[in-house]
């Protein structure tokens, strides 16, 4: 695990960029798996300006989300399709058909399924990008007895309900279950890059890098991926 910390938010996510565009550099048909949330945002503006002055171009990529909310449609606003659309997709050159987001509507193990297929007939994942929660959730692997091998459904812990109220008029509104890649999935892909920011996820970070590796702190199993880079601002590394 190669860990890198900076002294702003904003050096963490531009570094984030220049990984996942080497990674277009390299291979231009590359398969990238995508987060949502707050830390990745501003590696996501500057994708997409690397992107208009032409320094990379996504017209041969696919994109593999990590989660979505069980219960909301693509089209909700508070969906992970909406947020890549909003934050990514529709301001870079992207064929929409490529980029894949797990369906939060109809039969959730079955969409599971198909998702991890798919996962599959791309050749799998070349790099997968993601953040980490407060409680150490990767995509929302939640702290469990077992670490998860494949796409699944997932109960939200109350933790994980808290912290993405924040995007909902009140923390009722937030579903109570989500489809996500299972960590298996993640530690399938061929390199995986890790950013956090903020000292909320100073625990989390801690329990990544020092802590045991355990199923009840999922990031923990990224120590073991033979490629792995995680990015940090200075609050996020605050106790290591």
């Amino acid at each position: 695990m190669q860990i890198h910390i900076y002294k702003t938010p904003e050096l963490a996510a531009k570094a984030a960029a220049t990984l996942i565009a080497a990674a277009i550099l390299a291979k231009n048909d590359a398969v990238i798996g995508l987060p949502t949330g707050s830390s990745p945002v501003a590696a996501y503006r500057e994708l997409a300006r690397m992107n208009k002055e032409g320094v990379i171009d996504f017209s041969r990529v696919t994109t593999f989300n990590l989660d979505e909310y069980i219960g909301l449609a693509g089209d909700h606003p508070q969906s992970y399709r909406h947020f890549m659309d909003e934050n990514l997709f529709d301001h870079i050159n992207i064929a929409k058909e490529n980029t894949h987001v797990p369906s939060g509507i109809g039969d959730g193990a079955a969409n599971a399924r198909a998702y991890e297929e798919a996962i599959a007939a791309a050749g799998g994942i070349d790099l997968q990008f993601m953040g980490i929660g407060r409680n150490g959730h990767i995509g929302f692997n939640e702290p469990a007895a077992a670490f998860s091998d494949q796409t699944g459904v997932i109960t939200l812990t109350p933790s994980t309900i808290e912290a993405n109220a924040r995007f909902f008029a009140s923390a009722g509104e937030v579903p109570r279950a989500a489809i996500s890649m299972g960590v298996g999935t993640i530690m399938r892909a061929r390199r995986t890059l890790l950013i956090a920011t903020g000292a909320d996820k100073a625990g989390a970070v801690y329990g990544l890098v020092r802590g045991a590796i355990t199923p009840s702190l999922p990031a923990s199993a990224l120590r073991l991926h033979p490629h792995c880079v995680v990015l940090l601002d200075e609050d996020a590394a605050s106790r290591l």
